[in-house]
């Protein structure tokens, strides 16, 4: 139940994760598309929103909701401001209520255009993209219900709203996740396959191809297809540098955001360019400690582990076991406990203190790895080794 609510949820936002673009390339001339004032006053906003300007952004569509107080548009647009405050760090739970909040003042809007007339396709369409943003999160925090229940509502509206787009570029997003995932997830989770025949087939080259346009082209959806992009092509081995490309592109064109400074780090990482890597995970915990917006916990479990990495294959035992220690408190804090760069953090912690002659803590360091990473684990199985050696 729990895994289809799941891919319901999340084959409802690929097929929505459109955001406002989709209804500003639909709506009456007369309003928005047409003026390119307000077209590019959007895209410089939703730009602030990606480079973790919050209150720029906040302050920017002010004007909008003065213009359109009774419209879901603004309200959209603020909830979408939150979920990058959420983005960046998953387990801070202090935008959550902002976010549904607005989400529901959307829906609440579109909802009056709706009874007025329920052949409004723009109505339908925040209607559906409310519903299933507020999937989104509650299916990520667990919360299933509700997310089955959003899911539900955003399909009846998604309906509503099928067979009203033109053939540009903004509108291919969609249709390019879509096509990468329908196909992707039930090579990777055979489980779900059963709940795959419900939906059309995809084709992930195709999708891939569509994404690579829109990152192009578009001009509303660009930096979405893009964050996309970056992560897909980061899960395909013989595409990770293009995917390194992307992310290099991303982080110097939103130098603020966490999420995407963290994962040109990653990839950096993956890819062996160390050097590289160091500099940026240094950036990452000079901006952890600065409080930087965006910047915490998740950043910090990963910049820390990969520093550890490098300083200790450099012989640097002492800088090594520092951001060793960095990557555990984060990993605490943020309640990942089970994630890899805990458990490797405290295995090559224990490998330290047991080549300084700290065996006792070396013991305390390898329980910790048993006590947290599930029996299959191989890291679970050399801590288990390591204590028998002991």
């Amino acid at each position: 139940m729990i895994n289809r609510i799941l891919i319901l949820v999340f084959i409802l936002i690929v097929k929505l994760n459109t955001l406002s673009a989709q209804y500003l390339m639909e709506q009456d001339s007369n309003i928005l598309i047409n003026n390119m004032y307000i077209q590019m006053e959007v895209t410089a906003t939703v730009n602030a929103i990606y480079n973790a300007e919050h209150e720029k952004a906040e302050k920017d569509f002010r004007w909008i909701r003065y213009r359109f107080p009774n419209h879901p548009l603004p309200y959209f647009l603020y909830g979408l401001n939150e979920w990058w405050k959420i983005l960046p760090e998953p387990q801070n739970r202090e935008y959550d209520d902002r976010f549904i909040a607005y989400m529901d003042s959307a829906i609440y809007y579109a909802e009056k255009i709706f009874e007025e007339d329920e052949s409004n396709i723009e109505a339908a369409f925040f209607l559906a993209a409310g519903h299933a943003f507020k999937g989104r999160l509650y299916a990520e925090t667990g919360s299933w219900t509700k997310g089955a229940f959003q899911a539900k509502s955003a399909l009846n509206y998604l309906e509503l709203s099928k067979g009203k787009k033109d053939l540009s570029p903004e509108f291919l997003f969609g249709d390019g996740l879509y096509n990468y995932y329908a196909e992707w997830i039930p090579e990777n989770y055979p489980i779900l396959k059963p709940v795959m025949r419900l939906f059309d087939d995809g084709d992930k080259e195709l999708g891939l191809k569509q994404l690579t346009t829109v990152s192009r082209t578009a001009f509303y959806t660009r930096t979405e297809a893009q964050y996309f992009l970056m992560r897909i092509l980061s899960i395909e081995e013989d595409k990770i540098y293009e995917g390194l490309q992307v992310s290099e592109y991303l982080h110097e064109t939103f130098p603020q955001n966490a999420y995407f400074h963290r994962f040109y780090a990653r990839l950096l990482y993956s890819t062996g360019k160390i050097t590289d890597a160091e500099r940026e995970c240094l950036d990452i915990m000079q901006a952890i400690d600065s409080a930087q917006t965006g910047y915490g916990p998740t950043s910090g479990r990963y910049a820390g582990f990969f520093l550890g990495q490098i300083y200790e294959r450099q012989g640097k035992t002492d800088e090594a076991e520092h951001y060793y220690k960095r990557a555990v408190s984060f990993s605490e804090q943020a309640e990942e406990e089970e994630a890899g760069y805990y458990l490797y953090s405290l295995l090559h912690l224990g490998m330290i203190a047991e080549k300084n002659g700290n065996e006792d803590q070396a013991k305390d360091y390898y329980k910790k790895v048993k006590k947290n990473a599930d029996r299959d684990q191989s890291v679970r199985k050399k801590a288990k080794e390591k204590l028998k050696d002991l």
